[in-house]
């Protein structure tokens, strides 16, 4: 194991001991790091929570939350790596296909809301306009989202204890998969108050979640490894009170 990996799982541990809400189930969540591989060393994109958060105020995260409903819908038609596919099932319980795809689709919904970056191919046959306002708003773009470049390269569970637990999957894309943007989706009144592309070592300095840092080290080690869909998936999770590291 990476030295700095298992140095923040030691870290991570001690700080996760909290027992106050013992009953809070994880919901399902992705997150989408967008990386710049035509520099060197790569850059990826970090956004700042706005400090009035309750949760996790000030951070720099990676784009991303809760799978909705609604990302399985629009995820039928959607085509995704078999690989890909096929680790995010492991371990999964009521596994389905369109539970695998939502999955990814909602981390292109949530870089979409909280960055105004669309992922995908400009085409006629765009998603149908749907109810929700994220969802309509794409589809007007005329881009159809493309899970086929998108990468799975970790996945991770709050410990127990805490009020708010997520199962979370972190996907990779490269930036060139970047078709559409929106300008003024980021701002000092919104969810992510600044945008910033920076060298993965640089980004590890910022001041962002452990898991966020385990995280730049897993897509740093994948980078290096050429970014292929058949990498084994880290699945990180608390075991026994102590953070642990197994492989999909």
């Amino acid at each position: 194991m990476n030295a700095t990996i298992e140095k923040l799982l030691q870290s991570m541990t001690e700080a996760e001991r909290n027992n106050a809400h013992p009953a809070v189930q994880p919901r399902d969540a992705s997150t989408l790091i967008l990386v710049d591989r035509s520099v060197s060393p790569p850059k990826v994109l970090l956004g700042q929570r706005h400090h009035s958060h309750k949760f996790m105020p000030g951070k720099f995260v990676f784009p991303g939350g809760r799978v909705e409903a609604i990302d399985k819908q629009m995820a039928a038609r959607a085509h995704l790596d078999p690989q890909c596919e096929r680790h995010l099932l492991n371990g999964v319980s009521r596994p389905s296909q369109a539970r695998a795809r939502a999955m990814v689709m909602a981390a292109i919904r949530e870089t979409f809301e909280e960055t105004g970056l669309l992922l995908g191919i400009p085409k006629e046959n765009a998603p149908a306009a749907a109810t929700d306002e994220a969802w309509a708003e794409m589809a007007q773009t005329g881009v159809r989202p493309d899970l086929s470049d998108i990468h799975f390269i970790a996945r991770a569970i709050t410990p127990p204890g805490r009020p708010r637990r997520f199962d979370t999957r972190f996907f990779t894309a490269d930036a060139s998969a970047i078709t559409h943007r929106i300008e003024g989706v980021v701002g000092p009144d919104t969810e992510l108050v600044a945008l910033v592309w920076l060298p993965i070592p640089d980004a590890k300095q910022l001041d962002m979640p452990a898991i966020t840092k385990v995280a730049l080290d897993e897509l740093e080690a994948r980078v290096k490894a050429g970014l292929t869909h058949d990498l084994p998936v880290p699945y990180y999770r608390m075991l026994r009170r102590r953070f642990t590291r197994a492989m999909l």
